[in-house]
């Protein structure tokens, strides 16, 4: 299917104002207490300046359990992005350092990452990785005032404290493009397949049901599951006989191979559409994608696209680590350059209130688009669809 980038462009512009803001207003006193100025002097967290000496950067994300291909992408291209800064000089002479703790996707496990990084005296945060753990480190990281940038943690509430920002779009958002994107290919009745113990997936859902029947589409099926299973046999028999024409999956790629390879038994044939989780099903799959074939998913990035910026991205983290950087790699790489971005605009003032003011001053050009951000730590960027193909993910 060809992509309408126009309809998408404009649709993202629609959808960034309202959805945003109204999802930080319900959050205001987070917001307004989200930087206790008792814990928040650059001392803190290390002694750094303009002029020398090394800034801190902790990162934290699975680099074990199932869930351990985005925290391995996000250590990866942010340490590409650290290694290019320091070999051009650094930061008016300051080196960059990333220390990165394993939190296994687990909410208590990236706490207490937070914790070790913080003894070690990290003067910015990258990450965490996954939504919940995100949340969770939030909660801490505010009472520090530390500045909070996660990579891809895409439910509302990682952004609910004045010190977080994000680098990904939010579940919401996702939700609304993707059920405009189907219903412009003159798909009317999706089924989907949602995790209801995940706020990414839960979050997803929620926007493309709105969004859907504001367009005038029909659920043919709403099946749900519990992070962990691995039979959809009977969400998929389901499916089968709803009258869907096409199968909605706004969850993780380790989900999504279970089902891609399930729904050939049950006989369901129905085109699969996707947001930022699916990233990481080729390689979940061993490359065998043909029963994926021409599934589309929404991404800031791939891999193959002509842009300079990416080629060179994409050829720095191969000559690494001898693989093709996916979203989750791009979208850490250009958390550095923000952090970078902050920290030039903040001057010779590296303290964690005035990293946090400059979040909201600067303009990034990076591999995932141009972004700037939201006082709620929202990104502005535009949109795109990659879609499956010969086993790649090709840009449209």
């Amino acid at each position: 299917m060809k992509v309408s980038k126009k309809i998408l462009a404009l649709a993202l512009a629609g959808f960034m104002t309202v959805p945003f803001l109204a999802g930080c207003s319900s959050d205001g006193d987070a917001q307004d207490g989200g930087n206790n100025g008792g814990n928040s002097a650059a001392g803190d967290s290390g002694d750094v300046s303009s002029a020398g000496g090394t800034f801190k950067i902790g990162g934290i994300g699975p680099l074990t359990g199932d869930a351990a291909s985005y925290g391995i992408s996000v250590k990866q291209g942010a340490q590409v992005a650290v290694d290019e800064i320091n070999a051009a000089g650094g930061i008016d002479g300051m080196m960059l350092e990333l220390l990165f703790e394993d939190d296994e996707c687990n909410e208590e496990k990236s706490v207490s990452a937070y914790n070790k990084l913080m003894d070690s005296k990290v003067n910015a945060i990258l990450g965490a990785v996954t939504s919940g753990c995100s949340i969770a480190v939030s909660e801490e990281s505010v009472n520090d005032g530390i500045l909070q940038i996660t990579p891809s943690g895409s439910a509302m509430d990682c952004t609910k404290n004045s010190n977080s920002f994000r680098i990904c779009f939010t579940d919401p958002l996702q939700g609304k493009l993707m059920a405009q994107y189907i219903s412009e290919q003159g798909l009317s009745n999706p089924a989907i397949i949602y995790d209801v113990a995940s706020d990414y997936s839960k979050g997803i859902h929620d926007a493309f049901v709105e969004q859907a029947a504001a367009l005038g589409m029909t659920i043919a099926a709403d099946e749900s599951f519990t992070s962990g299973d691995v039979d959809f046999k009977t969400q998929l028999t389901k499916i089968k006989s709803s009258g869907a024409d096409c199968l909605f999956l706004p969850i993780y790629y380790t989900e999504f191979g279970y089902i891609s390879e399930q729904a050939v038994t049950v006989g369901v044939e129905l085109p699969y559409f996707g947001c930022d989780g699916w990233d990481g099903i080729i390689n979940q799959l061993n490359g065998n994608t043909a029963n994926i074939e021409g599934g589309i998913f929404l991404t800031p990035f791939v891999a193959n696209s002509s842009n300079e910026k990416v080629k060179s991205f994409v050829e720095a983290y191969n000559k690494a680590y001898n693989a093709t950087p996916d979203q989750f790699a791009a979208d850490a790489y250009d958390g550095v350059y923000v952090l970078k971005a902050a920290i030039e605009t903040a001057g010779g003032d590296l303290s964690n209130e005035a990293l946090i003011d400059a979040m909201t001053k600067i303009t990034v050009d990076g591999v995932t688009g141009s972004m700037s951000f939201t006082a709620e730590g929202e990104p502005n960027k535009s949109a795109m669809v990659a879609v499956i193909e010969n086993g790649e993910y090709v840009g449209k």
